[in-house]
């Protein structure tokens, strides 16, 4: 029988200290030739998009793939695991609670790895749903201090500030300006819609490092040239798929200021095979893509758990 998971299913099972585990692990096995990864594929109709994602995580036994439709004025997400040995659906599971989670751990894996080991500031500029699980995956990884947040809206990093300060049992603070967010920040985070940079390489602290987070479109982008360029180490989640979808990087190169020469595999860094920062001062950038592994990773624990406390509803197809 195939095991449903509601969103409250998934919430209630998976913890940011987990995801981070599966994340790390799920990487560090694709730097080593271990996972396969396939960058997201799109279907585009006149009035939304379909989005599709597939991985495989043979070591541990499951195939997996991830969907979600967008079409005004919602998206949903969902997400298959499948038997590797034989092709069984094993679970169907509501997965847009797994998706925050996963990207937020994708950042933190690159924040242990990349960030200054004394740490303690951060500035992020977005106060939204994506934003909540970047700062709890960063402080779970570094002794965060204080963190000032800006957002477009003040009311929302007012809301912001306050209920991650309760969460976190961190000093979050809203701030007037994304400058005054970061400048003073060793880990950067950008987690908005915007198609035009909100964050200026000026800006940035000797030795901050970057999580890029927000946009997967090829036109859009929230760091400036300068940003790039400043960073001694650029990595994403998959290079394949950023050639694709990741604007932050595309645009740049096209206009010839950047070279793909320059990105790593945040993968390589996890398993060893790439040094990522090397001086105390050097400027480390992550552009987050999202991929499916690492809902493969984190979705098969969530099935695993679920089946062992009876969480879950069986359903014949």
């Amino acid at each position: 029988m195939t095991l449903f998971l509601t969103e409250s299913d998934v919430e209630n099972l998976l913890t940011m200290p987990d995801a981070l585990r599966l994340v790390e692990g799920a990487l560090r096995e694709l730097g080593e030739a271990r996972a396969t990864n396939r960058p997201r594929q799109r279907v585009r109709v006149p009035n939304g998009i379909l989005n599709l994602m597939p991985a495989g995580l043979p070591s541990r036994g499951y195939l997996g793939f991830k969907y979600y439709s967008s079409f005004r004025p919602r998206t949903r997400f969902w997400f298959h695991l499948l038997d590797a040995n034989n092709g069984d659906v094993l679970a169907i599971m509501q997965a847009d609670r797994l998706g925050q989670q996963r990207t937020g751990a994708a950042s933190g894996v690159a924040t242990k790895f990349l960030a200054r080991a004394d740490a303690t500031n951060v500035g992020i500029i977005g106060a939204g749903w994506q934003a909540e699980s970047q700062l709890e995956a960063v402080c779970a990884v570094r002794q965060i201090r204080i963190a000032r947040c800006y957002s477009r809206d003040a009311e929302h990093r007012k809301r912001f500030a306050k209920e991650m300060s309760a969460r976190l049992n961190v000093d979050v603070r809203g701030v007037d300006s994304a400058q005054e967010a970061v400048r003073e920040a060793d880990i950067v985070i950008t987690a908005t819609n915007s198609r035009e940079p909100v964050l200026r390489g000026e800006w940035l602290t000797l030795g901050a490092h970057l999580n890029v987070v927000g946009s997967n479109r090829a036109d859009a982008r929230e760091v400036d040239d300068a940003a790039l360029n400043r960073s001694a180490f650029v990595c994403a989640d998959s290079v394949e798929q950023a050639r694709i979808e990741a604007g932050d990087l595309i645009l740049p190169i096209e206009r010839g200021v950047f070279s793909w020469e320059r990105v790593r595999e945040l993968a390589d860094l996890v398993s060893g095979r790439l040094a990522g920062r090397t001086d105390v001062n050097d400027v480390t950038l992550f552009k987050s893509i999202g991929i499916a592994l690492e809902d493969v990773a984190v979705g098969a624990w969530v099935y695993e758990h679920a089946r062992e406390r009876g969480i879950g509803r069986e359903i014949e197809l």
